[in-house]
């Protein structure tokens, strides 16, 4: 099967390259082994929180610019910080396209609230999330009877802390009651595939419409809205305050939605999906990949003018830890590690790990290398990159929206699509 690319992972980074190279004409399929690490996310991207010396990121261009300094190894520094804040722009241009409703914007970052009532920086929420400051006199923190992944009282005393006036309730919902009896499935994605349905919308709105008196909002877990946000919509406009979502523990029905909207964009366009399915092996002649085999295809092989490698990081098994050290699972492409094994962490569990910076190395243009030697066509994009420490940095989601397009903008130049 011959395709002008292949994309070795279905997670942010891969769908984003993918439909970028899609909307260019180009002919693309992913390879994606299961569910996607946005699906234990917040559904919330970041771009730049803090610089490698812990110092806070407030504005990006600035901040940008000491990074190059402190980091000339983080891919922001490879890509530029031009293109990086352009990159920023033409993904949230592509979010809007694919239909999903986001806040925020590159040039101005905000605070998002945490399930546990705290202020976390972003650069992209769901706009059910909110955000600081809360414009509100009062708001009422809602829980569901039984549902433990979400803590109202945590969040109440969090926000409380912030100068805000916030109190608890439970609803009850005996609708869930099916899910209720089971603990392991009474969880915020089994949750929305019940109060998605639209016969349920009425009770959930009856629920929530006695503690609205006295609320300038009423905050609640993200348990509804898997596929888009209908119900969420019409609950703010039918309640009489405001109504805001907290992601919950993993998954994360933001997550899942972000990822879902991604993949139906990709598919739409064109693309080829190959869900459920590995890569088991690559072979490549003279610095360039020829053909890629997967576990569903047995012996016919994909055969890709370019390839992505967007295979993520350790969570998602695009890294593998080992005892004598750190490995790229796909190929076995050269890698940046801390060394000794001992260097891999800090005493201090809070502390910046270096393993977190552990990944592929590439050029400026995003290729990588086996054994010193550059793979032509071939590029790495996303969580599977080294240089970079996606948590104490804050910059995870920017990084994987960022390579994805400069990766593609690479082989749209060329391939010869579309630009």
């Amino acid at each position: 099967m011959k395709f002008d690319s292949v994309i070795i992972g279905g997670g942010l980074a891969g769908l984003l390259c993918g439909i970028r190279l899609q909307q260019a004409g180009l002919r693309c399929a992913i390879v994606t082994r299961g569910q996607s690490a946005l699906h234990f996310s917040s559904g919330s991207l970041d771009l730049l929180s803090a610089l490698p010396d812990g110092q806070r990121v407030d504005e990006p261009t600035p901040g940008l610019a000491l990074l190059a300094a402190q980091s000339p190894q983080h891919p922001y520094s490879r890509l530029g910080s031009d293109n990086v804040l352009r990159y920023a722009q033409q993904t949230q241009t592509l979010l809007s396209d694919c239909g999903i409703k986001m806040q925020g914007h590159a040039a101005q970052p905000h605070q998002r609230v945490t399930p546990l009532g705290t202020l976390r920086p972003a650069w992209l929420s769901p706009a059910e999330v909110p955000v600081a400051p809360l414009a509100t006199g009062s708001l009422r923190v809602v829980g569901i009877s039984g549902f433990l992944d979400f803590q109202p009282h945590l969040a109440a005393e969090s926000l409380q802390q912030q100068g805000l006036a916030a109190e608890t309730a439970e609803i009850d919902l005996p609708e869930l009651d099916v899910l209720r009896d089971n603990p392991t499935e009474f969880r915020a994605a089994n949750i929305a595939r019940v109060l998605d349905e639209k016969a349920l919308w009425p009770p959930l709105y009856e629920a929530l419409l006695p503690l609205c008196a006295g609320q300038d909002a009423l905050l609640m877990p993200a348990v509804f809205g898997l596929r888009d946000t209908a119900l969420f919509d019409w609950l703010n406009a039918s309640l009489p305050c405001a109504l805001f979502l907290l992601p919950t523990l993993p998954p994360s029905v933001p997550g899942m939605r972000l990822h879902a909207a991604l993949q139906r964009r990709f598919i739409a366009l064109g693309g080829t999906w190959m869900a459920g399915d590995e890569v088991v092996r690559v072979s490549h002649v003279e610095g360039e990949i020829q053909a890629i085999w997967t576990r569903n295809h047995g012996d016919i092989p994909l055969r890709p003018r370019f390839a992505v490698l967007a295979s993520g990081s350790f969570f998602s098994n695009g890294l593998t830890a080992e005892r004598d050290g750190i490995r790229e699972s796909v190929l076995g492409l050269d890698i940046m590690q801390p060394a000794p094994r001992a260097a891999w962490y800090r005493n201090d569990f809070f502390d910046p790990q270096p393993w977190q910076q552990s990944g592929v190395i590439v050029d400026n243009a995003l290729r990588p290398a086996l054994h010193g030697k550059t793979v032509l066509n071939l590029f790495a994009i996303g969580s599977v990159l080294g240089g970079y420490d996606p948590i104490a940095q804050g910059c995870g989601g920017g990084v994987c929206a960022a390579t994805a397009l400069h990766a593609a903008k690479q082989i749209i130049g060329l391939a010869g699509g579309e630009a």
